[in-house]
């Protein structure tokens, strides 16, 4: 396979929420690529699955973890520099959400969503930055628009995506004169199980279907993964799933928040009894990845 089909033959990319939806995807497309990849993740079949189709396309392993455990994180560095030699790509991806109005959330559950987002995130930073720095790596930080965007509704994944987007740029400055790359991706609503269970709800779903247009489409995955396995490639500072979003992140910081103030008050108000009916159902995170992410993970084995 010659190396403009195959640009990171010899690399070794692990990738976090590769169980299913984006980390599944993106996986298989870095190894597409000719990378060696470690996915990780917490739904074992599920995760066993995605890497049998890795393993299709080259060399992959699965590693059952729960992102917020950092011991168990550090382990799995250390295993997948046994197995392939190396760690060159990491993509921080594992993430869960929950919707409604915060008042109604369920505390562990609005938690949970922080600790997973977030934390994990910083968790597979701290684990896997040691071996990045010996390969002069990339790590890719996947955020979203909603770090752009603090909407009503999604409190809870609006912070976390805005707290790892803050991570990810305060930690590049920091590693760069070690040969590290760090990179931020950005999406929109992009067709995974995650959106599919949030569309189940007819009132959050209504609410998207009102915004304004391109940010009320759910976007096709393969084109988004696509996307960011060239932003891999590349290296690049900033990777976005849409390209319609890239115009988002460079509007001044106080444009989005200022019109989201203006319509969210209105918004709220016309669905308010709607919203009270159904606030049972949105006490826990939305499709079954978030549900397999609201159980801590009490695996220590290796995989």
């Amino acid at each position: 396979m010659s190396t403009a089909k195959a640009p990171l033959v010899g690399k070794t990319a692990v990738v976090t929420g590769a169980a299913r939806g984006i980390g599944a995807a993106l996986a298989a497309g870095l190894a597409a690529r000719g990378a060696n990849v470690a996915l990780v993740g917490l739904e074992p079949k599920e995760l066993e699955a995605a890497a049998d189709a890795c393993r299709i396309l080259g060399e992959a392993e699965e590693w059952e973890a729960d992102v917020t455990d950092r011991a168990r994180m550090a382990e799995v560095a250390t295993e997948v520099c046994d197995r392939f030699g190396s760690v060159d790509i990491v993509v921080a991806n594992a993430g869960i959400a929950i919707g409604g109005p915060f008042a109604d959330s369920d505390p562990e559950a609005f938690d949970r969503v922080i600790e997973v987002n977030l934390l994990g995130s910083i968790a597979t930073a701290r684990a896997m930055l040691p071996a990045l720095t010996r390969s002069k790596g990339y790590l890719l930080q996947i955020a979203s628009l909603a770090a752009l965007t603090p909407t009503p509704l999604m409190a809870a994944y609006c912070t976390s995506k805005s707290g790892v987007e803050a991570f990810a740029h305060s930690l590049r400055s920091e590693v760069r004169p070690d040969g590290v790359d760090v990179g931020v991706a950005y999406l929109s609503w992009t067709d995974t199980d995650m959106v599919r269970g949030a569309d189940q709800d007819e009132v959050m779903a209504e609410m998207r279907a009102r915004l304004p247009w391109p940010a009320n489409r759910t976007g096709r995955l393969e084109p988004a993964v696509e996307r960011l396995t060239a932003g891999i490639i590349r290296r690049s500072a900033h990777v976005y799933g849409q390209p319609w979003v890239r115009s988002m992140q460079w509007l001044p910081r106080g444009v989005l928040p200022a019109a989201i103030g203006l319509r969210g008050p209105r918004e709220m108000a016309r669905i308010s009894g709607r919203l009270a009916a159904g606030a049972e159902q949105r006490r826990r995170p939305v499709g079954p990845g978030g549900a397999a992410g609201l159980r801590k993970s009490t695996n220590s084995g290796s995989k």
